[in-house]
């Protein structure tokens, strides 16, 4: 699946079938079901689960939480758009090993 694939899909009612966790957090991000995409994340307990966390408690506007989680998941604090942000999760998620994160 491509991040634009993925994209596609936020017009269906559900995921699709076979997402990983931090994939359907992203999802439900995306659709702006932010409960349902937290609850998710914080069950992911890796960096992983700390950068989306990061990127939800930006998302919600508090960006000293969000602060705390990108140090968590060792990555820098965002500054970009939540879209552009989330394109860069989703696009790690996609194509990048485990654990699908930029130590760069």
């Amino acid at each position: 699946m491509t991040v634009d694939e993925l994209r596609a899909t936020l017009a269906d009612e559900v995921p699709p079938e076979g997402l990983t966790p931090a994939l359907n957090a992203m999802w439900q991000a995306a659709k702006g079901n932010w409960e349902a995409a937290h609850s998710i994340a914080q069950r992911i307990e890796d960096e992983t689960g700390s950068w989306i966390h990061a990127h939800l408690h930006r998302q919600e506007g508090n960006l000293g939480n969000a602060g705390y989680w990108y140090r968590r998941a060792s990555q820098p604090i965002a500054h970009d758009s939540l879209a552009a942000e989330w394109t860069r999760i989703v696009s790690r998620l996609l194509g990048a090993g485990p654990a699908g994160l930029d130590h760069e």
